[in-house]
């Protein structure tokens, strides 16, 4: 009976975990079409009020700053492939994710920048969703 018990226990914790992956991943995605539409509601909403957004240029953004970006359309994100994510969970309301881009984006001058970057990414969930709350870009390694 034991034995039934802790298998029981021990799926039910990985249905749990597998179900929080997809809600992550969905918000992820979320967060990557709403930068694509330059769309600062639901930016906002798929934000923390507490969010530390790291350029890989080192430019560090508070929530307000961030969105700003997309509100004056300084920036217009064309391209935002992602590739190689991870997400880990170091408890139920917290999930680590990292993965690869590639990007353009147009700067007010038009000029198109082409990033190959690296991303980490601390995901909270906030009153039932999941929010990102910190992120920091970095410049991948050059062979």
């Amino acid at each position: 009976m034991k034995l039934l018990l802790t298998l029981f226990f021990v799926l039910s914790i990985s249905v749990a975990f597998a179900q929080a992956e997809k809600d992550v991943e969905k918000a992820i995605l979320d967060l990557r079409t709403a930068m694509l539409a330059e769309d600062a509601n639901s930016l906002r909403n798929l934000t923390s009020k507490h969010l530390s957004y790291g350029h890989s240029s080192g430019v560090i953004e508070n929530q307000e700053e961030f969105l700003e970006v997309f509100a004056s359309k300084k920036s217009d994100y064309q391209q935002w492939d992602i590739r190689d994510q991870e997400i880990s969970f170091p408890n139920k309301n917290l999930a680590i994710v990292r993965h690869k881009v590639k990007a353009e984006i147009s700067g007010a001058n038009g000029q198109i920048n082409k990033l190959d970057i690296g991303l980490l990414m601390v995901w909270t969930k906030e009153k039932g969703a999941w929010k990102l709350l910190a992120r920091q870009a970095f410049r991948m390694p050059q062979p």
